[in-house]
């Protein structure tokens, strides 16, 4: 573990969206006994922290972070178990989660391919069950290790503890568990799951549910991903953002049959879920509430690219960023009633 203190250090720097305010102390760890040390010196110092890994999908407000900030920068990957075809790998919360999905792929290994591009670190997947492609990393993960702050203990959480949902999990919102480790069940396979992107199917020529090579699923998506900004390139303005803004909205049958009133009886796209439930095109939305891709509202924009990415373009602050995401949010819900919600997290800011 390496302490980078006194230096107040520029969050800004740490992130994707090149938007945040100084740290009051920043620390690195680079295994997860490093991790755990540093969390027990924060708690000695009684200093607030905050726990950083590639810092793509964070919002870190102007005022920056008064405490600690630690850096989860931990790495490796290894096979903890083999059962027929299946596959358990046990990955650092620090290592690169686009490392991890291609090595899966070389090695053969079908689960996470559709997850290909997504910038960040591995251990910050469950958090938010990140997905794309009609993949989630919930329909792969096995276990994720963590550090309990409240009980000071190293727990095991099983995908049930985990309390997966759309874009959601139980450690989203809380600060108390700290993920040292995520193992996945993979199976040993070279063809990938069944293609069920509709999107996707249609760049690989496949019908629904297709099953095609591992590495012919990995280049499709990253050339879907690098059409839409959604991978990071220096050279690509439209990177520096934290991937899709706002979720999906997930309206009752009785929310979407009022939606399609309001269009006089046109569905909006979406998808049937459980008891019913239908979970609404963000990005549709925006676009029917009269936003287009490009509009700026100065140093910061949506994605030329992706009507659900909100991207920065320099010398702009998180204040500007969160006008105009409400100046969005505002007018689809005036528009037709659907509260537009984040996805990423917010630090010492709100919408």
């Amino acid at each position: 573990m390496s302490d980078n203190s006194p230096a107040r250090h520029a969050l800004a720097d740490l992130t994707t969206l090149g938007l945040g305010g100084p740290a009051g102390r920043l620390v690195t760890a680079e295994s997860a006994d490093g991790i755990v040390s540093a969390v027990h010196a924060a708690a000695r110092s009684a200093e607030p922290l905050l726990v950083l890994g590639g810092g793509s999908n964070v919002v870190i407000g102007d005022v920056g972070f008064p405490g600690t900030v630690l850096l989860v920068r931990s790495s490796g990957v290894e096979v903890v178990g083999e059962h027929g075809d299946a596959v358990s790998l046990r990955v650092a919360a620090g290592h690169p989660w686009d490392d991890c999905v291609a090595r899966t792929v070389a090695d053969g290994l079908s689960g996470i391919e559709c997850l290909s591009g997504i910038p960040g670190a591995s251990g910050s997947t469950p958090i938010q069950n990140v997905g794309a492609y009609g993949q989630d990393v919930s329909q792969t993960i096995e276990a994720v290790t963590v550090y309990d702050r409240t009980e000071g203990e190293t727990v095991v959480f099983s995908p049930a503890d985990c309390r997966f949902e759309y874009r959601n999990s139980v450690f989203k919102y809380t600060d108390r568990w700290v993920v040292l480790d995520v193992t996945f069940r993979l199976r040993r396979d070279p063809l990938s799951g069944p293609v069920g992107h509709a999107e996707l199917a249609r760049l690989l020529g496949v019908g629904e549910n297709g099953r095609v090579p591992l590495a012919d699923v990995r280049a499709a998506v990253l050339e879907l991903r690098r059409g839409k900004g959604m991978v990071l390139d220096p050279g690509d303005p439209d990177t520096d953002s934290v991937g899709s803004f706002f979720t999906n909205p997930v309206l009752s049958a009785a929310a979407y049959a009022e939606l399609s009133r309001r269009f006089d009886g046109v569905e909006p796209p979406a998808w049937p879920g459980v008891d019913g439930v239908m979970k609404v095109s963000a990005a549709w939305l925006i676009e029917r509430a009269g936003f287009e891709r490009g509009y700026a509202r100065g140093p910061v924009a949506i994605s030329s690219k992706h009507i659900l990415a909100l991207t920065h373009r320099g010398g702009g602050t998180t204040g500007e960023l969160l006008e105009l995401a409400t100046e969005i949010r505002d007018r689809v819900h005036e528009r037709f009633g659907v509260t537009l919600r984040p996805e990423p997290v917010l630090v010492g800011c709100e919408l």
